[in-house]
């Protein structure tokens, strides 16, 4: 698989499902995934070493930026029932298989909602309590801070992002680029820390201000 499939809106590879079996929020589950997604065969390295570390979601609303197949937002969905879910996705693919997963994974337990949408349909007023991401550092830098510039601002005040970033990959820079943000006020975008590291991952939370 190409590198550029899985953040594509119509990834090029033959669209062929099959079930996985992943465990989320400590329940065995069956997922379809896909080519053309990230991940699709697996929990990846990265999203395992942010759900061990970031907390069970509160009830409210959260985004699941860079959804790929679901698994962040599946499992806060379980963990959290009364949260509301927005997956985000530039793969249409993907977003189907987050839809198609949380009717799936709804019939047998209980699920807050999932929103699955593209970033065009995410409503412009729209804020949420906490994000979490493993996003795409493969678009390249500049593309990857267009993203974070776009999304991290819509977390509210007082709410928290949990980005997970293999180490040799920028992990460090990003903690600096984080820091140095500041919206139109010139007030920082929020206090950055590291809140573990494991596998060559770090997981960094930005608490907004």
């Amino acid at each position: 698989m190409s590198e550029d499939h899985y953040f594509t809106a119509q990834p090029a590879s033959v669209d062929e499902r099959r079930l996985i079996s992943v465990r989320l929020a400590g329940r065995d589950c069956d997922v379809e995934t896909a080519r053309g997604v990230f991940s699709p065969g697996h929990i990846d390295l990265g999203t395992q070493v942010l759900l061990r570390h970031v907390p069970a979601p509160e009830p409210g609303s959260l985004l699941d930026l860079g959804c790929g197949w679901g698994p962040l937002a599946l499992t806060a969905a379980l963990q959290q029932p009364h949260a509301h879910i927005t997956a985000l996705d530039v793969n249409e693919r993907a977003l189907d298989l987050v839809r198609r997963n949380a009717t799936r994974l709804g019939a047998t337990h209980e699920l807050a909602p999932i929103d699955a949408l593209t970033p065009d349909q995410v409503p412009a007023d729209a804020v949420f309590d906490t994000l979490w991401s493993n996003p795409p550092i493969r678009v390249g830098k500049q593309a990857l801070h267009d993203l974070l510039t776009r999304w991290l601002p819509r977390v509210r005040s007082g709410g928290t992002a949990y980005l997970v970033v293999q180490r040799h990959l920028g992990a460090d820079s990003l903690t600096t680029w984080l820091g140095a943000q500041r919206d139109d006020a010139g007030a920082p975008w929020g206090t950055v820390e590291r809140l573990g590291s494991a596998k060559g991952f770090r997981v960094l939370a930005l608490t907004r201000t």
